[in-house]
């Protein structure tokens, strides 16, 4: 996949054609949610990860040197305006990416997070993508708007996907971990559930997979992050705030306003692919005309304070990738 290219004149003329049709840009949500009773709203077909071989990021004539990006957001609760966002500020992201020169090649996938025990969409992911094929994935998504009434949602059933599901040529051929970027305000469960990953994705496991052991495994692959967004239901609970600083340290985004979410995950990848300091980075929202910078600012300083030159290492505790698994450490 990610074969075509993003163009914001499109991305504007279909948001034009929607209002003036008073259409949603969540369409299959407005349909299933007028059309059927709660328990039989299912995946649309194009997000439904059972029985998907790879998600892959592959390098085309057009896009030689490609990246994956993965963007997976909470959509239970409160955490389901997410999208929404995202649909409207998807010029910004890649505007960023791309008129600044982050990345070459951005593929772009798009995917929801929800809760197995009790959902009837825990998970759904689409396509690597670089052009506007994205809207059709957000499009699709069901903002099931669910989850278990716990302070916590199946992140860790995300993460086994992503680990075990996808293949991506900036990985393959270039050494070069993709970037995961988690939009939530809730914990994992303690382990991926054998039973859940039969009736989600199809896989037949024999045993539960541990938090850190799937982690270490998907950090292998990619660069990870948490983004907790402000106005979240959970955006203060100091657990859900110590769970994901014990496992990912500065890889924990807070972020003040959820508006900027696109501009903070574009910066993010800027700083990770050592193409800006958040200074050049904040210097460039400014200039694109974006009144994010302080928020990404404060949301990505420590995460800026943290960053060294790249050097390869061992894996502390299992945690991150090793040199013989494309992963880097940061000083």
């Amino acid at each position: 996949m990610g074969s075509s290219s993003w163009s914001t004149d499109a991305y504007h003329a279909r948001a034009a054609y929607n209002a003036a049709a008073g259409a949603s840009s969540f369409g299959y949500t407005d349909d299933v949610a007028s059309s059927l009773p709660r328990d039989e709203w299912r995946v649309h077909e194009s997000l439904d990860p059972k029985g998907v071989a790879l998600r892959e990021s592959r390098d085309s004539a057009e896009h030689p040197d490609s990246l994956a990006i993965s963007v997976l957001f909470d959509v239970t609760g409160s955490m389901r305006n997410v999208p929404r966002v995202l649909q409207t500020k998807l010029p910004d992201l890649f505007g960023l990416l791309l008129r600044k020169g982050y990345v070459a090649d951005p593929q772009i996938l798009f995917g929801a997070v929800g809760d197995a025990t009790c959902d009837r969409a825990p998970l759904q992911v689409g396509q690597f993508e670089s052009g506007n094929e994205l809207e059709d994935d957000l499009g699709n998504i069901l903002l099931e708007g669910g989850g278990g009434g716990q302070v916590t949602e199946s992140y860790e059933l995300a993460m086994y996907f992503m680990a075990r599901h996808t293949s991506m040529d900036c990985l393959e051929k270039r050494g070069r971990r993709g970037h995961l970027f988690l939009v939530g305000d809730e914990t994992a469960y303690g382990a991926v559930k054998a039973r859940e990953v039969r009736e989600v994705i199809g896989d037949d496991l024999d045993e539960d997979i541990p938090f850190p052991a799937i982690l270490a495994e998907l950090r292998r692959s990619f660069e990870v992050y948490f983004v907790m967004p402000t106005g979240s239901g959970h955006f203060h609970n100091p657990k859900v705030r110590g769970f994901w600083d014990t496992y990912l340290g500065q890889n924990v985004i807070y972020l003040d306003d959820l508006d900027a979410v696109s501009e903070t995950i574009a910066v993010t990848v800027g700083l990770a692919e050592e193409a800006i300091d958040l200074e050049e980075g904040l210097a460039d929202l400014a200039e694109a005309g974006s009144g994010a910078g302080d928020v990404v600012g404060r949301a990505l300083r420590p995460l800026s304070d943290a960053r060294g030159s790249a050097v390869v290492s061992g894996a502390p505790d299992g945690l991150a990738g090793g040199p013989d698994e494309g992963g880097v450490d940061r000083l």
